[in-house]
């Protein structure tokens, strides 16, 4: 049994290395930075004088192999906090008015007929737009399927105060321009699949002691070699196969047996495989971190209509806010965006309007750009070289870039190198 190099220690390369671990497969961890996590560590902010995760993350209870992964690394009990049903809080900025959305259970969403349950001011036929997108998407691959713009009304009330909002979180570009396979592919994993998938969860206490913490405990226990400050520099190839990793610290010849699972940014991945299709479009996201205590009784997520702020999580110890789609703020000055968040959330919360101890993390190249062209360019796990897959949130798992999407595609390679060693060992 040969070594698989699973290079890149994001949550594709974590969970590409887990589930190749679990299957009894040696394996090496490779990753360019410091630390694990890749987008989705903690870290401590000296600003702040707090822990905080490089961006905020929600996952819902029906985010299947994210949770899998989570049960498998022994996570605690208290890697992810939310409601025990389907909840989200909402307030509108400019009317003041506040609700709360409430999925029933069940896959016959009959809380729409609820008007306690649903967005105020609207009717129960209103929830049936989104049925434009399923029907477009209907028997089509991924970016084979237009906009949502062509396929529903991104208009009126009801996209203004939840399917905006909820597709742009999703996806991280504005929802009329963006892919209908992907946005089809979220409403069916998702409300499609009723209340019960609609949980809203949290990571409290940070992405890495959800996450990265308890999969570096794993694989450590699994004897999984794990070398950090190891960035890629390219790949030698002989007689159809990777032979060699060439790394900044030196190069790393593979035996007959050994695999590679790239596990990069795709502008990384372009650079060490031209030949590979990846997205060369992204999109931004601005998160804001505010060094104060919400009261007892502020709601842990809260989506806002009308303001800059999108989504603000009240965690013990701070504020967090998350902007989606953000290109248009990346030029903003950072503390005119502190004070503008920050004006928000105390006219939202009823605090002092003085700025406490903030920070701004603006990601420029966050996410791929979820339009039909960038959905297209995707690539699949396997690669023309016989060792060599990919893994990644933009490579081509159905899902726009999201945890369970990368997650899902570290679950993907590892299958696929393990469904390639068993044709060859067929055909040896």
């Amino acid at each position: 049994m040969g070594t698989v190099h699973v290079v890149g220690a994001g949550l594709a390369g974590l969970s590409a290395a887990v589930s190749l671990a679990e299957a009894g497969q040696r394996v090496v961890l490779h990753e360019a930075a410091k630390q694990a996590g890749g987008r989705c560590r903690s870290y401590f902010d000296s600003t702040l004088g707090l822990t905080i995760d490089n961006g905020n993350h929600l996952l819902l209870s029906g985010n299947a192999d994210a949770l899998g992964f989570l049960k498998t690394v022994g996570a605690p009990d208290d890697a992810l906090v939310g409601p025990d049903e389907a909840a989200f809080d909402f307030a509108d900025l400019t009317s003041g008015q506040r609700w709360r959305l409430r999925p029933n259970a069940g896959r016959l969403p009959w809380w729409v007929l609820s008007p306690g349950r649903r967005v105020p001011g609207t009717r129960a036929r209103d929830y049936l737009a989104p049925l434009g997108i399923l029907r477009a998407a209907a028997g089509k691959g991924e970016g084979a399927g237009g906009t949502i713009g062509a396929s529903m009304a991104c208009e009126g009330l009801l996209y203004d105060r939840l399917w905006h909002p909820v597709l742009l979180a999703a996806l991280n570009t504005e929802p009329r321009d963006s892919d209908v396979g992907l946005a089809a592919r979220i409403l069916r994993e998702t409300l499609g699949a009723g209340g019960q998938a609609c949980r809203p969860l949290v990571a409290v206490q940070g992405l890495s002691y959800a996450f990265v913490d308890p999969a570096l405990r794993y694989l450590a226990g699994r004897d999984c070699a794990i070398r950090v400050g190891r960035r890629l520099r390219g790949l030698d190839r002989a007689g159809g196969r990777v032979a060699a990793l060439t790394f900044s610290d030196g190069v790393e010849s593979l035996s007959a047996g050994d695999s590679v699972v790239l596990a990069l940014p795709p502008w990384v991945t372009a650079e060490v495989l031209p030949e590979v299709r990846a997205p060369r479009e992204f999109r931004s996201i601005v998160n804001a971190h505010f060094a104060l205590a919400p009261p007892p009784g502020a709601p842990l997520l809260l989506g806002v209509v009308n303001g800059l702020t999108e989504w603000l999580f009240a965690y013990p110890d701070r504020y967090s806010v998350t902007i989606s789609g953000a290109d248009r703020l990346l030029d903003t000055p950072r503390e005119d965006l502190a004070r503008q968040i920050w004006g928000e959330i105390a006219q939202l919360g009823n605090l002092a309007p003085e700025l406490p101890s903030w920070q701004i993390v603006k990601e420029k190249r966050a996410t791929f750009a979820a339009t039909p062209a960038e959905a297209a360019r995707r690539s699949g796990a396997e690669t023309a070289v016989a060792n060599l897959v990919l893994a990644g949130d933009w490579t081509a798992t159905g899902l726009p870039s999201t945890i369970e999407g990368a997650i899902r595609s570290g679950k993907t390679a590892a299958r696929a190198l393990t469904c390639a060693g068993t044709r060859a060992q067929s055909a040896a």
